[in-house]
């Protein structure tokens, strides 16, 4: 129903308002009537009575039933009025919200005297909060996604032009710019596919049904430096194309911010009913307070960092996306010798 076919909430409590006053109005009334009615008179008892004495029970009727609507016009716009005060703080948080914009949410405290008018601006004020850090985090990405592609389109084009512009070029270093090009653009798509891969992750899972964690490791493309350690793991009902990305790229970061003759340690096992899995390796030190940083899109801890081939910068951002829709408890810990433990801890869904 359109919203200006619906009937306004402070015309109805008007309405109920000046009804309930007319009533416990009418109450009293109406029994003070029907005892004037049924004795025939409403003359003062004892006094004297003749036969030309005539009742005026009507004329006293007839006077209440005017009090009762002098009453009833009071009443409507007094009910009207106590309706407006009542419903302020409702008019209040819909003008706020009317001229809130991704760049200008509305900050308020709480409005209202009563609780339930206080609850709401409160959980209004949070759901505002958590859309502000969206919309940040949004600006954020978009900014640093803008970079990270317009990087290797200014180094394809500086690429062209210096080869274009040598006069003695040949076939070999025509052949070499095209190969550098090639590599550039295997670049592009590997970052395409991060980002549409965190996209995929963020959506959330599309299909559920059990998916062993120990399967998806020991069917992965895993490099010598790989150690495992698989114990049946089964996420009771998972999305098992989200899962794999998860592992691939958890292990493919392990693998890339490693140390020459490091390693990385996989395993899986079930504590309870859960089911965990955890990659451990030997990579630079890791600050503590840089593990939230890592774990953001396009984050990394700079050239003190070493890793093997250009990293996209998303494979924890992915992992974290993907733990996200499944409810997974993600936690990472920088190991005292280097490098970094990541335990992935799925719950067992409530509706299971």
């Amino acid at each position: 129903m359109p919203a200006t076919e619906r009937p306004r909430l402070r015309t109805r409590l008007a309405v109920v308002y000046a009804s309930a006053t007319v009533v416990l109005g009418a109450v009293p009334v109406a029994v003070a009537g029907f005892g004037a009615w049924t004795g025939g008179s409403t003359q003062a008892v004892g006094a004297a009575g003749g036969t030309g004495t005539a009742s005026n029970t009507g004329q006293v009727l007839l006077a209440v039933a005017a009090g009762l609507i002098v009453v009833a016009l009071v009443a409507a716009p007094v009910g009207w009025a106590l309706a407006g005060r009542a419903l302020r703080p409702l008019r209040e948080l819909t003008s706020a919200a009317e001229g809130a914009t991704p760049d200008r949410l509305p900050e308020h405290g709480e409005l209202g005297r009563y609780a339930e008018f206080a609850d709401l601006s409160a959980t209004l004020a949070g759901l505002y909060e958590r859309l502000d850090a969206a919309y940040a985090a949004q600006r954020r990405f978009v900014a640093d996604a803008s970079h990270e592609l317009r990087t290797p389109l200014t180094v394809q084009r500086t690429l062209i032009q210096v080869t274009l512009a040598d006069p003695d070029a040949d076939v070999a270093s025509f052949r070499a710019g095209y190969a550098d090009l090639l590599a550039l653009g295997e670049q592009q798509e590997r970052l395409v596919a991060a980002l549409l891969a965190l996209a995929r992750g963020e959506q959330g899972p599309l299909a559920g049904e059990p998916v062993d964690l120990a399967a998806l490791v020991a069917g992965a493309d895993t490099p010598s430096i790989v150690r495992t350690d698989l114990q049946p793991a089964v996420v009771p009902r998972a999305d098992p194309t989200l899962l794999a990305s998860l592992v691939d790229n958890l292990i493919d970061n392990a693998v890339r911010y490693n140390v020459e003759g490091g390693r990385v340690d996989v395993s899986t096992r079930t504590r309870g009913e859960r089911a965990v899995l955890t990659i451990s390796n030997t990579g630079p030190v890791v600050p503590a307070d840089a593990v939230e940083l890592i774990v953001r899109p396009f984050q990394r801890l700079g050239p003190a960092r070493a890793h093997r081939g250009g990293g996209s910068g998303l494979g924890l951002a992915i992992v974290r996306a993907i733990a996200e829709s499944h409810a997974a408890d993600l936690r990472l810990l920088p190991n005292p010798g280097g490098g970094l433990t990541v335990t992935v801890d799925f719950p067992v869904p409530s509706w299971y």
